[in-house]
């Protein structure tokens, strides 16, 4: 079938997204509270499942062991004042007695805010939303505790495992060994203010932790091309489907949006030129992503010769969610998200990187992914974590808070990105950018040749790349190409988006863009003959020979 008959059929399918049937959907859903590995996200997952096989679906229910941490009551007692607060997924349960400590301020709680403080056996106080860096920073100090300031009076829950996916016996001991609170702008505020005076207000933290290893689900749904087709590429399509509380924002509405989608397509199949894989996450908010973690370990090999690109969904159609203009996507999607965004919303996308979170997991195997958490609100007064409403991981994430024409709007969207991504004659992945953004990048590093690493082999590998990919295009036939271009991903996404290992996880920290290059970047700031710059040149050489062998492989997907 042309690629003009299957935008035709595009246009149409569009406007058959169902509201109605979408809510419909939603309302029954939003009753269960949907914490991974319990009997409600059972009932729940069984549900989608019943619809996603009406549509024509195989499905799959995948049970695995996942190390999943739900928090249970809390308190803490300033004085002889009880704080309304909350714990933490993967925070340590604290004794009946609770735990007491100096408390000590941090700040934000970054690396600079901890330099030079004394900790050890404190409690620390800490601004804003509770996050992993800030308890492994304060693990590692030695605090018995932390206590979050929230940025307003609501209560955010939170997962602070650092580590991505199911701990090993390589990554547990990075998990936090602190009782860790929030409690509200106001009482965190007057604690801060007690120690600005020097004060040394008593507080106790209690709190209760139930984590433990026990059998969680992922459902998958599958629908080929060509059922003869064994090894024809996929579309991954996933989100997760556990929640804090109801969920019904995060993350019912990505659920729902899943489904219209997978139904939409499906009516259309005899235009896809590849298939379309489902997948609905468990311990996304409860085990630090440990379903996709495990997805992605166990079906390593076929998600590397298959998929050839991960569209992710996340806190969709809520109300007063008008900001799409900041959906993360990776660079060599970012001109199909723009061109889809903009037609269907009429906003121009910004070009942002994804972060490292959302059940990412599959970076490492290579492959090219797009968007996180989706719509957003418009800036307020108080600066969160992600834009997505106050009602974020609080129990106020209800019905009340989805805007129906916000959430079909979503729908078009992502319904537009999938059937493009199945119907494409070429795959839309611009490589172009991508490797222009690495030899920007190693534009940056002059600095290494003054220590005898000169990059100029690299920037001339990056461009023999270009070339090659240019004449592939002009000259192969489509389905060459395709495969060509999902050999190139496999080289340059662990390059863009991890460490350089394709078979781990990073943690579930932070990275800076083309994290490969760090060694590089600190000897390029470092001075020439110094004791220092020796040390670091032997992990930057080892990095231009990752990046090399990358650029090598890339060039030998696009062979003659």
């Amino acid at each position: 079938m042309t690629s003009i008959v299957a935008r035709a059929e595009r246009a149409v399918a569009i406007d058959r997204v169902d509201t109605a049937e979408m809510m419909r959907h939603l309302t029954h859903i939003a009753r269960y509270v949907k914490l991974s590995g319990t009997a409600e996200e059972a009932e729940s997952l069984a549900y989608i499942r019943r619809v996603m096989d009406g549509y024509g679906y195989d499905t799959t229910l995948i049970e695995h062991d996942a190390y999943i941490s739900l928090p249970g009551t809390a308190r803490v007692m300033a004085g002889n004042t009880e704080l309304k607060a909350i714990t933490h997924s993967m925070s340590q349960s604290s004794p009946p007695d609770g735990v007491t400590g100096r408390l000590v301020y941090v700040g934000d709680g970054g690396e600079a805010d901890f330099a030079g403080k004394d900790v050890r056996g404190c409690i620390v106080l800490a601004e804003g939303i509770a996050t992993p860096p800030v308890a492994l920073r304060a693990s590692r100090a030695g605090a018995v505790g932390q206590l979050h300031i929230s940025p307003h009076e609501h209560l955010h829950e939170m997962c602070l495992s650092p580590v991505w996916g199911n701990p090993s016996d390589q990554t547990a001991a990075n998990l936090p060994t602190t009782v860790a609170c929030t409690v509200s702008d106001v009482d965190g505020g007057a604690l801060r203010e007690a120690l600005e005076r020097g004060e040394s207000p008593a507080v106790t933290l209690f709190a209760e932790v139930d984590t433990g290893w026990r059998k969680t689900p992922i459902l998958v749904a599958d629908l080929p091309a060509d059922p003869a087709a064994a090894d024809e590429p996929f579309i991954l399509f996933s989100g997760h489907h556990d929640t804090w509380y109801h969920g019904v924002m995060d993350n019912g509405t990505a659920n729902i949006t899943m489904m219209e989608v997978a139904r939409l397509c499906a009516q259309s199949r005899d235009a896809w030129r590849r298939g379309l894989r489902l997948c609905f996450w468990s311990g996304h908010s409860h085990g630090r992503y440990s379903s996709s973690a495990f997805y992605a370990d166990t079906h390593w090999d076929e998600l590397e010769r298959r998929c050839a690109v991960h569209v992710n969904i996340d806190s969709v159609g809520a109300a007063g969610a008008s900001i799409l203009s900041e959906a993360p996507t990776a660079i060599e999607l970012t001109a199909l998200a723009a061109d889809v965004i903009e037609k269907q919303s009429g906003q121009a996308l910004r070009a942002k990187r994804i972060g490292r979170g959302g059940d990412e997991s599959f970076w490492g195997i290579g492959i090219p992914a797009m968007f996180m958490a989706f719509s957003e609100q418009a800036p307020g007064k108080v600066k969160l974590r992600h834009a997505l409403g106050w009602w974020w991981h609080t129990p106020g994430d209800l019905l009340d808070k989805i805007d129906p024409e916000n959430l079909a709007r979503d729908a078009r969207i992502y319904l537009e990105i999938v059937d493009r991504l199945l119907t494409d004659e070429v795959l839309p992945i611009d490589h172009d950018a991508q490797i222009a953004a690495l030899r920007a990048e190693l534009d940056k590093l002059g600095g290494t040749a003054a220590h005898g690493i000169p990059l100029d082999t690299l920037d001339a590998a990056a461009a023999t790349v270009l070339k090659a990919l240019s004449r592939a295009r002009a000259g192969w036939p489509a389905d060459r190409v395709n495969c060509a271009m999902i050999r190139l991903s496999r080289a340059i996404v662990p390059l863009d988006y991890t460490r350089g290992d394709r078979f781990t996880h990073d943690a579930a920290m932070p990275l800076p863009a083309w994290p490969v290059l760090d060694p590089l970047r600190r000897l390029a700031a470092a001075m020439t003959g110094t004791d220092e710059s020796k040390l670091l040149a032997v992990s930057a050489r080892q990095a231009r020979n990752r990046v090399a062998h990358a650029l090598r492989e890339a060039t030998a997907a696009l062979a003659e």
